[in-house]
């Protein structure tokens, strides 16, 4: 056994953790981070044009671990709800592993790994195919393309910036996931080594041999004969020094990428940021369509009597034009702290927000997307985050007049049935206020920039 080598592979070891704690699962949470992103926006168009149902009992659920949802096969008599329950549990599983799950090299052992690797593959996103063997796979590959072989354009758009998403992070992800295990399987073959160490063999050991005596040392150790094996072959095999360099060579940090020179190209950054946050509002905003198109035919159930009903199918026989949908909805001026009172005509509302869905959907769901706004101008992307940012806001403020509406117009008998919107406006509301952030960290830094002109400081370029 060659004490060098452990020397070496305990140092090799210990840079390469610091390396992956510092840089590999920061990139690799934001990955997933985009990637449940992408499959939320898939999956509440699926909930949208009623190709599944919602979960009754997903609110239920207590997660408290990765547990990867079931995959047997679904039998067509049952396609619907079987699918429905299926992503219902997938997304709760994402949501539970990007804002509760815990990412140090420590917590993300070998076994770990595994589980988060299966729950990644789940959805065989690389070949969404109705030839895939997965039964899952399969099914949502045949929802995704009724959609997808529509007339709605928007839906279109966003299916295609999904899977675009899924594509390249699936990768991403595969990739960090698998750096993190051979990390975890070097490191317990160094475990094997001390543990071994103080015993001579006259030749190589088998299997069975290093299993009793980790059994003896530590029994509550998790048993991997496959990397044995290896350890075997390094220490005793006729191939161990290439082996070793292989390995030695593989745990080397990575140089990192040249940044920028240009301050002006770190500022922009933030900017950018910026956006890519305000975007992020897109799958709030498209829940909430969903929402409130229910809501409005509710309503229009009371409103419309049987007169109203034979005067719209006249206009239709004469060709003329349908009367407007005009609700009278009621904001409290922050600034005055008194009511304004204010006519929404839905159909316009209604048709603008599906175009804002749309802008900011290409924009948070195209891998691309940051390229290109890096690549405008600094006045251009001040000004497209300010008036995005804005946007939001005012939707922010009708929709939460409208959700009020709603609620206190629909028919009585009918008010359980009012879909509330609390939840997706605090995350529509938490998109503007990350995004107005950004845009306030880059002020901070252009005022440090001036300062130091001021000082006369030279800042590089």
């Amino acid at each position: 056994m060659d004490a060098d080598y452990q020397n070496k592979l305990s140092a090799a070891l210990t840079a390469r953790q610091a390396w992956l704690e510092n840089s590999e699962l920061d990139v690799m949470k934001n990955d997933l981070r985009s990637f449940q992103s992408s499959f939320v926006a898939l999956y509440t168009l699926y909930l949208k044009k009623g190709l599944i149902n919602e979960d009754p009992y997903k609110e239920e659920m207590k997660i408290t671990d990765i547990v990867v949802p079931e995959m047997g096969p679904i039998s067509e008599s049952e396609k619907t709800k079987q699918l429905s329950v299926r992503l219902s549990n997938y997304d709760s599983q994402l949501d539970f592993l990007v804002n509760f799950y815990q990412f140090s090299v420590g917590f993300l052992t070998i076994d770990r790994i595994k589980q988060l690797l299966a729950l990644i593959k789940y959805i065989d996103w690389l070949h969404l195919s109705a030839d895939s063997s997965s039964p899952t796979t399969r099914a949502v590959a045949g929802i995704t393309q009724q959609i997808r072989a529509g007339s709605d354009a928007v839906s279109v758009t966003i299916v295609s910036g999904a899977l675009g998403a899924l594509h390249k992070m699936t990768g991403s992800i595969m990739n960090r996931l698998k750096t993190l295990s051979d990390f975890h399987r070097e490191s317990y073959k160094l475990d094997v080594r001390r543990i071994g160490e103080e015993d001579s063999y006259q030749s190589a050991p088998t299997v069975a041999q290093i299993k009793q005596k980790l059994a003896s040392v530590s029994s509550g150790k998790v048993f991997y004969p496959e990397l044995v094996e290896e350890c075997i072959k390094e220490d005793y095999g006729p191939d161990g020094p290439v082996l070793r360099k292989k390995v030695l060579d593989s745990l080397g940090i990575p140089e990192p990428k040249a940044k920028s020179v240009k301050v002006t190209a770190s500022k922009k950054i933030y900017l950018v940021d910026g956006i890519l946050a305000a975007a992020a509002g897109s799958n709030p905003l498209t829940e909430i369509a969903a929402k409130i198109d229910e809501n409005e035919i509710l309503l229009e159930h009371k409103r419309v009597s049987m007169w109203i009903k034979v005067k719209r199918i006249l206009m239709q026989m004469m060709n003329k034009d349908p009367e407007l949908t005009v609700y009278e909805l009621m904001y409290t001026d922050p600034e005055k702290s008194e009511v304004v009172r204010e006519k929404l005509d839905f159909g316009v509302f209604r048709a603008d927000l599906e175009k804002r869905i749309k802008n900011l959907s290409e924009i948070s769901l195209r891998p691309q997307a940051a390229a290109k706004l890096e690549s405008m101008p600094e006045d251009q992307l001040i000004t497209f985050l300010q008036k995005t940012v804005k946007d939001i806001q005012n939707l922010h403020k009708t929709l939460v007049a409208l959700d009020d509406y709603f609620k206190t117009n629909v028919d009585k008998n009918d008010r359980d049935r009012v879909r509330g919107i609390k939840p997706e406006l605090t995350a529509l509301q938490n998109a503007a206020i990350k995004a107005n952030g950004k845009y306030h960290d880059y002020v901070d830094q252009k005022e440090e920039e001036e300062q130091f002109k001021r000082m006369g400081i030279q800042t590089e370029h």
